[in-house]
């Protein structure tokens, strides 16, 4: 049913989109959240998002490896402050592929190295309208690491941004990787639940790491 919250447990909500709850532990947790400490400063660090029509995104966000912006990529953070990208750190990318194989039992091709990076931070007011992942030129899986305040995650079809949809409750530590048929489904943050972090991890409010791979030439 539209709206259904989903048990604490692996479960693939629409074929190849798969939620791994606690997927990182809290060494885990508070060794990437260090990083994006030091990733939203400046140059090209964290910043306010302007749609074309002149609004603007209500999480901030940081891009590693490419800048993206709405709706293309960039090699400078055109946006922003006009520096250059941080380097997207091969770690993470490991990381990534690391979350496809947790998910999907198996590793991606080589040729699918995660080289984008969108951290992307929610106060407790903030929200993501539905939307897909469609600038990239690689069908590579999609991975979302949450960290801090859980939030209400929407995942919906690849038609339009209304209902079938189902919405999951993220947590801190919990994996969500979407690809194959599930690729460029739309999917929105309607609601993050503030106060909600682990006490120990240090973070008032919520991050978002959206992992991708490009296969563009920018």
């Amino acid at each position: 049913m539209d709206g259904e919250l989903f048990p604490r447990e692996r479960t693939e909500i629409a074929p190849g989109a798969v939620h791994l709850p606690d997927w990182l532990g809290p060494r885990r947790q508070r060794e990437l959240l260090a990083a994006c400490r030091e990733w939203a400063r400046p140059p090209a660090g964290l910043r306010t998002v302007r749609t074309p029509g002149g609004g603007t995104m209500t999480a901030r966000q940081v891009c590693l490896g490419l800048h993206w912006y709405p709706y293309a990529y960039a090699r400078t953070a055109v946006d922003g402050d006009g520096a250059p990208v941080k380097p997207m750190p091969g770690w993470l990318a490991e990381l990534g592929r690391g979350a496809v194989t947790a998910a999907y039992g198996s590793p991606p091709p080589d040729a699918e190295a995660y080289d984008i990076a969108l951290v992307n931070f929610y106060d407790g007011d903030s929200r993501m309208g539905m939307h897909r992942d469609a600038e990239e030129r690689s069908g590579a899986p999609v991975v979302f690491l949450s960290l801090g305040d859980s939030c209400l995650f929407r995942f919906g079809n690849t038609v339009t941004r209304g209902r079938p949809y189902r919405d999951v409750e993220l947590r801190s530590g919990d994996l969500f990787v979407f690809g194959g048929p599930s690729r460029l489904a739309y999917h929105g943050v309607p609601k993050v639940l503030p106060g909600t972090a682990p006490p120990g991890l240090g973070l008032k409010g919520r991050l978002n790491i959206t992992l991708r791979v490009g296969g563009l030439d920018v």
